[in-house]
């Protein structure tokens, strides 16, 4: 598991990655117990779907390019939104396991240039950043452009565990290749910005191309705070068109989608004198968040 450290690495000279060893995240603050009722529903749920295998999920349902909609919902929403979903819907299994540990370490530059294209909502936008996945012990660094027609296109590199929290030469490299090809930008210095930890479970509907992630016991780390996030299941719809079964489901139940990654609500919570804009009611009214101007008139 992580062990709440970020190494960071920019271009210097000849030298594309360089190690900064940071300091372990400080837990300040918690919104939801591990092992919360989420993660019970969550359980319960995936435990009563027929398996599928990863092998099977990427020759049916890669979906690399798809529209993606994001949705937070309690557990009893959960549990409704999956007696909607049709009978080829089915839970990913790896070695008998269908909730598995991710951690993410993000990029940005210095003043945070992407955290504020996504807030304002340029088309021109991307994250970068590095995965583990927990139980596998594997890690990719993984790029996620918009297209010019709002998709989200996202493309993975091959990357060493060890240097999970790096910049590294060839992730460096790859990165700016997408970046010319795709916006005709160079890439800024980068560094590591945060760190997420969550586990996620994963459905899939191989007959119709569509993909349903479902993430609890998020927690947000930076070189000084970790906050975890509410007892909530952060679900993310991905299909082709943006019409899939669960969004016509999730449509029905009157659960409307929410502008939000786990990038953009972690840097705002960990950061409360940046602006959060269009994510402040999300963040006020599930994750206890307050801006930094509002809690010194407090004082």
């Amino acid at each position: 598991m992580s062990s709440g450290l970020l190494e960071g690495a920019q271009p210097d000279n000849n030298e594309v990655a360089r190690e900064q060893s940071l300091p372990a995240a400080l837990p300040v603050q918690s919104w939801a117990p591990l092992g919360g009722r989420a993660r019970g529903a969550l359980h319960d749920l995936a435990g009563a779907m027929a398996p599928i295998t990863l092998t099977e999920v990427m020759s049916a349902a890669a979906l690399q390019t798809r529209v993606d909609k994001k949705f937070l919902l309690s557990p009893e929403q959960m549990v409704e939104l999956v007696s909607r979903l049709g009978a080829s819907y089915r839970v990913l299994e790896i070695d008998q396991k269908r909730i598995f540990g991710y951690e993410s370490v993000y990029f940005d530059t210095p003043d945070l240039a992407q955290f504020r294209a996504h807030r304002q909502g340029r088309r021109r936008r991307y994250k970068a950043r590095t995965r583990l996945y927990v139980d596998s012990n594997e890690c990719m660094f993984e790029a996620k452009l918009k297209s010019n027609r709002g998709e989200t296109v996202k493309y993975r590199w091959p990357h060493s565990v060890d240097d999970r929290g790096i910049m590294t030469r060839d992730a460096h490299s790859f990165l700016a290749g997408l970046l010319e090809a795709n916006y005709a930008v160079e890439t800024p210095i980068l560094e590591p910005v945060l760190q997420t930890d969550y586990s996620r479970c994963t459905f899939v509907d191989p007959v119709h191309q569509e993909r349903l992630t479902c993430d609890i016991d998020l927690v947000c780390k930076n070189q000084q705070f970790s906050i975890d996030g509410p007892d909530m299941i952060i679900v993310e719809t991905k299909s082709a068109t943006g019409r899939g079964t669960a969004d016509q489901a999730l449509l029905k139940m009157g659960v409307r989608p929410l502008s939000m990654s786990k990038y953009c609500l972690g840097i705002a919570m960990l950061n409360p004198e940046l602006a959060a804009n269009k994510w402040s009611r999300l963040l006020t009214r599930h994750f206890g968040w307050q801006r930094a101007s509002a809690l010194t008139g407090q004082m």
